[in-house]
C-alpha cells in the first residue's frame, strides 16, 4: 500500500486474479471504515435472490420493503448495513455523499425522509479484516485498489461491475476480465 494512502476508506478493492477459489474471487469491495483496529468492507457484486422486506420483519415504508438485498460480505450474515447517499450528505461518513449505517431505526428514517435523489442499498453481512490484515493482503497483491464514485457502488449493474472497472486499468486486468473464470477453458 502506498505510504500516502495510509487508510483505503472510500476505496474499491477488487480482485486482482490472485483470489481465485475464495469468496471473493471477482468481487469488489468498498472500504467503508478502515483504521488502526482493522477494516470494514461491503461486498458490491453480490445481490441476494431476496427482498429487504424477506429478511427485516419490522415494519418498514414501502419504497424499501422491494428494495434487493445484498450479500456484504462472510462475516455475521446477519448484520444490518446500508449505504446511502443524496444530493447532499452533510455527515457522510465513507466519501463525500456517501454514508454508512447499521441501525434499522436509521434505515427506518431514510425510508420515511422523502426525496427524489435519494439512493438506499441494503446489505446483510460484511467483509471485516483485523488490524494489519488488509495491509498484509496489499502487501501480497491480493487486491487492486480502484477510487469509488457513486455511480459505480449505486448505478452500475452488480455482476458487470468488477469486469467494467477491470477494463478500465490496464491491458493484463482487462485480459483477465474477458477471460473466461477458469483459464483451463480457454
Amino acid at each position: 500500500m502506498p505510504k500516502s494512502q495510509k487508510y483505503l476508506v472510500g476505496q474499491l478493492l477488487l480482485d486482482g486474479g490472485n483470489l481465485k477459489g475464495s469468496y471473493f474471487h471477482r468481487s469488489v469491495v468498498l472500504v467503508c471504515q478502515h483504521d488502526e483496529q482493522g477494516a470494514f468492507g461491503l461486498v458490491l457484486t453480490q445481490p441476494s435472490k431476496s427482498k429487504v422486506e424477506d429478511v427485516i420483519e419490522s415494519s418498514l415504508p414501502a419504497r424499501l420493503e422491494s428494495l434487493p438485498l445484498y450479500v456484504g460480505g462472510p462475516v455475521q450474515a446477519n448484520a444490518l448495513s446500508y449505504l446511502h447517499t443524496d444530493v447532499f450528505v452533510p455527515h457522510a461518513n465513507v466519501m463525500p455523499n456517501l454514508n454508512l449505517g447499521h441501525s434499522l431505526e436509521g434505515l427506518v428514517e431514510l425510508g420515511e425522509s422523502y426525496s427524489t435523489t435519494q439512493k438506499v442499498r441494503v446489505f446483510a453481512g460484511y467483509a471485516g479484516w483485523s488490524p494489519g490484515q488488509l495491509e498484509g493482503e496489499m502487501k501480497r497483491q491480493s487486491w487492486l485498489l480502484h477510487p469509488a464514485t457513486l455511480e459505480l457502488v449505486f448505478d452500475a449493474p452488480p455482476d458487470e461491475l468488477w469486469r467494467t472497472i477491470m477494463r478500465q486499468k490496464g491491458w493484463r486486468e482487462r485480459l483477465l476480465a474477458d477471460g473466461p473464470e477458469d483459464l483451463s477453458w480457454n
